[in-house]
Parts: C-alpha cells; sequence; structure tokens
C-alpha cells in the first residue's frame, strides 16, 4: 500500500519485529498536533505511538496521554475515518473486527439525527417520537375510555372520575421524575459502554420506584377515603364513596405502575421507543375489553372501570420488564442505594419533582374549584379535562427527543450550538404543526359527538362554554414541551423549577380569583390558557436570551458538577 502524504518517510523495521501470528491489515496513523510527526505502518491490533521526539518514558507517557489519534482504516475501495482519544484507541484495537463495527455503527446512531438536514432531521424525530408516546399516552387513554363508558350510565359516577383520577392519573405524573432521572443515567452509563454499570443503575432505581409504588399503595388504601374528602368537600359528599372505591382499586397497581415505569425509561435511554408502544397496545385492547365487559354487559359502573384500568397498567408495566431483559439486564434484580448514589439521583430528580408538582397541583387546583360549582359543572370539565390530558401527552415525545439528543450538542465532546439550534427548530416546526393538528380534533369530538361521554344536556351545554379555551390551551402545549425539554436537556433545573412554581402560584392566584367572582367553568379554563402560554413564553424567552443555553458565544459553559448525568 502505497502512502500518499508528503509528510511520510520510510522507517527501517525494528529489530524485532512483529509476529506474524498478530498480524492484521496495516493502518495508519498520525498526530494531528504536529505535521513533521511520521506516519507509522503497525498491524491493526499494535497501536505504536513511537516518536523520534519522545525517547525519555515518562516524557512519552505524557505527550501520550495529551494527544489524539486519527485513524485511517483503508480497505477495498472504502475508508473509514474516525477519531479516538488514547487509551479509547488502544481498547479497540484489541476488539474483534465485529465488535469494531458495532463501536462505529453506535455512534453512527447518535450522531445521525444532529448531522441532517432539516426535512430528515424532522423525519427522524418522527420515527423516534412516535412509538414513544405510549409512555404518556396509556394512563389518559385509559381513563378517558373510563370517563366514556361511565359517563353513558351515570352522571354522579362521572362527576365521581373526577377527584378520582386527579389521585390516580394525576399523581402518576408527580414520579415523572424518575422516569428523567432514570433515561439520563442508563444514557450516561451507556456511553462509557460499562454494562455493569448500567445494570447497576437500572436495579438501584428499580428499587426507588418500587418502594415509591408501595407506599402509594398504601397512602390510597389507608388514606384514600380521607384525601378525597378533604379534596371534594361537604357539598360532594355523594359522590365521595364511589370515588373512594376507584381510586382504592386502581391503588393497587402503584407498586408495577412505578417499576414500569423506570423499565420503560431505561428503553428510552437505550433509544428503544418500540417497547412503549407495543404494551401501549396490548393495554388499551385490554382495558377497552375489561370496560365492555365489566360495566356495559355486567354493570359494574365505576368499580368495573377501576378493575379494567388497574389489569391493564399491570401487564403493560411487564411487557416493559421482559422488554427490558430482552436486551440483556435484569430487570428483576435491585439494589439498595447508597448514601452517595442517592444524593446523586435526588440532584436530577429534586428540581424535576418541583416542576411536575407544581403542574400536577395547577391541575389538581382546578379541578378542585371545578368540583365546588356542582355536579354538572364538575362532570363537563371531568369529560374536557380528560380529553385536554389525553391531548397534552402527544407533545411529551418531543420533550423526550430533546432530552436524548440535546446533551451532546450542548456540551458534549463535539459540541455544536448551531446543530442545537437546528434540532431546537425542527422540534418546534413539530410542534406547531401537531398543537394545531390535535387541538382541531380534540375539539370536534366533545363539539360534535358529545353523546360518546354523556348524554346529559346541562353537562353537554356546560361542556359546549370551554371549547375555544380548550383549543388555544392545547395548541401551545406540545411547543412548550420542546421548550422545557430542552432546558432539561441542558440542566437548567432553577430556571424551570422557578419559572413553573412561579406560573402555578399565579394561576392559583387566578383560579381564586375567578372561583369567588362566580364565572364558572370558563373562568377555570381561562386560567388555563394563561398557565400554558405563560410557561411558553418564560422558556423561549431563556433559551433565546444572550445568556441562554443556544448563545453562540464562547464563554457560556456549564459546570461539569451540574453536569454528572449528562
Amino acid at each position: 500500500m502505497s502512502l500518499s502524504s508528503s509528510s511520510s518517510f520510510h522507517i527501517p523495521p525494528p529489530q524485532n519485529p512483529i509476529p506474524k501470528t498478530l498480524s492484521r491489515p496495516s493502518i495508519l496513523f498520525k498526530y494531528p498536533s504536529s505535521s513533521s510527526l511520521p506516519l507509522i505502518r503497525t498491524s491493526r491490533r499494535s497501536y505504536s505511538s513511537i516518536s523520534p521526539l519522545t525517547s525519555n518514558n515518562s516524557h512519552s507517557k505524557t505527550h501520550h496521554n495529551r494527544k489524539r489519534l486519527i485513524t485511517a482504516c483503508i480497505g477495498s475501495g472504502s475508508e473509514v475515518i474516525d477519531e479516538l482519544e488514547p487509551q479509547t484507541a488502544l481498547d479497540y484495537g484489541s476488539e474483534s473486527a465485529g465488535e469494531e463495527k458495532k463501536v462505529e455503527v453506535v455512534r453512527s446512531k447518535r450522531e445521525q439525527l444532529s448531522n441532517q438536514s432539516l426535512w430528515n432531521q424532522i423525519k427522524e424525530i418522527i420515527v423516534f417520537s412516535g412509538p414513544a408516546a405510549g409512555l404518556w399516552i396509556c394512563g389518559p387513554l385509559m381513563s378517558l375510555i373510563s370517563t366514556a363508558v361511565i359517563g353513558r350510565g351515570s352522571s354522579t359516577e362521572l362527576a365521581a372520575l373526577g377527584p378520582g383520577t386527579v389521585f390516580c392519573d394525576n399523581m402518576n405524573l408527580l414520579f415523572m421524575f424518575l422516569s428523567i432521572a432514570t433515561s439520563n443515567m442508563v444514557a450516561t452509563s451507556l456511553a462509557k459502554r460499562d454494562k455493569k454499570e448500567v445494570q447497576h443503575q437500572i436495579s438501584v432505581l428499580l428499587f426507588v420506584g418500587l418502594s415509591c409504588g408501595i407506599l402509594m399503595l398504601l397512602f390510597t388504601q389507608f388514606l384514600g377515603s380521607w384525601a378525597l374528602t378533604a379534596f371534594a368537600g361537604p357539598k360532594n359528599a355523594h359522590i365521595i364513596p364511589a370515588a373512594t372505591k376507584y381510586v382504592q382499586i386502581r391503588g393497587l397497581a402503584w407498586p408495577a405502575i412505578l417499576y414500569g415505569l423506570v423499565s420503560q425509561s431505561s428503553s428510552l435511554g437505550m433509544k428503544d421507543s418500540m417497547a412503549p408502544l407495543k404494551a401501549l397496545l396490548v393495554a388499551t385492547v385490554v382495558n377497552t375489553s375489561g370496560h365492555l365487559v365489566l360495566c356495559t354487559w355486567l354493570g359494574y359502573g365505576i368499580v368495573g372501570a377501576a378493575w379494567s384500568t388497574m389489569a391493564s397498567q399491570v401487564i403493560a408495566a411487564y411487557m416493559v420488564v421482559e422488554a427490558l431483559n430482552k436486551k440483556g439486564y435484569n430487570a428483576y434484580a435491585v439494589t439498595i442505594p447508597s448514601p452517595k448514589e442517592f444524593l446523586h439521583i435526588l440532584s436530577i430528580a429534586g428540581p424535576v419533582f418541583v416542576t411536575m408538582f407544581s403542574k400536577v397541583a395547577f391541575y389538581s387546583v382546578m379541578t378542585y374549584f371545578a368540583t365546588a360549582m356542582g355536579t354538572f359543572t364538575v362532570a363537563a370539565h371531568q369529560v374536557m379535562i380528560q380529553i385536554y390530558g389525553m391531548c397534552m401527552v402527544w407533545g411529551e415525545p418531543l420533550s423526550q427527543t430533546a432530552q436524548s439528543f440535546m446533551p451532546e450538542l450542548l456540551y458534549g465532546v463535539e459540541r455544536s450550538v448551531e446543530k442545537a439550534r437546528m434540532l431546537l427548530k425542527s422540534l418546534l416546526i413539530i410542534g406547531a404543526i401537531l398543537g394545531v393538528t390535535i387541538a382541531t380534533i380534540g375539539t370536534t369530538i366533545p363539539w360534535l359527538f358529545p353523546n360518546i361521554f354523556t348524554r346529559d344536556p346541562n353537562v353537554i351545554q356546560e361542556m359546549h362554554k370551554v371549547l375555544l379555551l380548550f383549543f388555544v390551551a392545547n395548541s401551545a402545549a406540545p411547543c412548550t414541551l420542546s421548550l422545557e425539554g430542552t432546558l432539561l436537556a441542558g440542566r437548567d433545573f432553577k430556571f424551570i423549577s422557578m419559572s413553573m412554581s412561579g406560573c402555578f402560584s399565579l394561576g392559583a392566584l387566578v383560579l381564586l380569583l375567578i372561583s369567588n367572582k362566580g364565572y364558572g367553568v370558563q373562568g377555570c379554563w381561562c386560567a388555563l390558557v394563561a398557565f400554558q402560554w405563560g410557561r411558553f413564553l418564560f422558556a423561549i424567552r431563556r433559551l433565546l436570551s444572550p445568556s441562554g443555553m443556544l448563545s453562540s458565544g464562547d464563554e457560556i459553559e456549564y459546570k461539569l458538577g451540574t453536569l454528572k448525568a449528562a
């Protein structure tokens, strides 16, 4: 093989040549820091670091730790160029040809999204985020099915679903900090190609998820009735028994739900979004069939709806656990975290918990004020807020996409603010289209087909009062979630937790004033519009500010201490 570089020269073969058993197709590598250093012919598996300028061993070691290698593997008609750290190159050279190819494929997939054109990037985002919607769609979809089935039978039980779903679906959102912490920590360990560390991180987080699930199970069984009574108020005492049964039955699934949440987030950290989709499809079939049998045919009402939803959630959790096992990890192994590991999880999960708590608290306060307005009003609000929740989750995969792909562009080895901006632009384009589409579909269903949820004309009249506000609030949701996902990817936890807390405080104040003025359900939804668009404006102002993470200034640095989970 001939040398084309003008800086290369011939080196006599060493006195102790490489044994024939170690010979491989030859490669060329050079030191990029100095064009005067020679090109050295060597075998694929023996990465020499010979330099005529570094004869002293200690000096050679220092120089070896500083330099970077560029390997050019020249085959028949093809050339592959990669850049490695010295130690990585040595490890890489000891692998088989199949393992080398696998490393190149993993790296290629990681960089694929950021190096594409805008249109191709949008298509890749859709391919990844589409199946990932199953992570967020499952819970609201099951509650929406319950709302549709129960509403056709009893307005009282439909009203009971309002506070009942607050303690099931909204409380589930509080534990999304587990999802974010899991995907971040698993992705970090995978980047180090350390399978043992990945397994350990999963085992620790599974223990945290299982512990939280057991605590929630005990809470719903022993304090559920008291909490529902305090939430609904004395005016709605007649719906408490039905709501309590619903919460206690669905509460049996809490350990499986949170255990499955960690397993599912681990798959997302491994860039696998198909497992959530498969689990969603099976769980939806089970839930729908259970509602038809238990509620429609056997007449069990809200109790049958609770059993159907609980069973489908347990099955979905089992499926994602088994999907993780098929990847070569033990999803049934749990490990108690050390104090240091617990603090590390807390440093990620704490601010995210405050963010999710503020969001859930606002929706809960909104339902609380609607509950105080009478049975018809709370029943109408229950239908609309369930449809709203179903529409909202379609933007969550965009947030997950930002959290999965933004870190490499924001503070990785190959940091590129320009590519990060391009990725955010793609997310916002998809978010704007998705927001208008989902808001239109979500508004059309209760407008033209309200009988799907209830036959009561009073409830339908209340539903129609908030259709325009419903559309305005939903249209901003996907873009807002894309922006907030980017802030999470950049580890701007302090800002996002403070902005969400501020939006909650202002929104709760508006709800209080509206309730005292007697504006009804329309006033509640006006507060929701302000809450949603306030989040959007705060997030986009932060990202586009001169000191934001997407600024092109070189002076912007992120301390490594705050990026341990990256």
